[in-house]
């Protein structure tokens, strides 16, 4: 018996699953109007029932690894992108 299983990362979990829990994550946030607090524990929901029930089917130690890492992913895109957009509009505003 193995100790830790074996995760392949593909295609499916690089670019595929941290953006698609990023724009399901948004359209929670717009539709249902939840408050900012929640939202990094709505990304790691998503990122857990993506990876349990889609790309790691059958393995669930896996699927809460992967999906930890879907959500913990998509939730640290999303606060680099805003800070680098943030960011930007500061200087842009300094240089006129």
């Amino acid at each position: 018996m193995e100790l830790f299983p074996t995760i392949h990362t593909n295609f499916w979990d690089a670019v595929i699953a941290i953006p698609v829990v990023m724009i399901l994550t948004q359209m929670l946030k717009k539709i249902l109007h939840i408050k900012p607090v929640w939202i990094p524990t709505i990304a790691l929901i998503i990122g857990l029932l993506i990876s349990i029930f889609i790309s790691h089917r059958g393995n669930l130690l896996a699927g809460l690894f992967m999906g930890w890492f879907y959500g913990y992913a998509a939730i640290g895109s999303y606060a680099s992108l805003k800070t680098t957009y943030i960011a930007y509009k500061q200087r842009k505003a300094k240089k006129t």
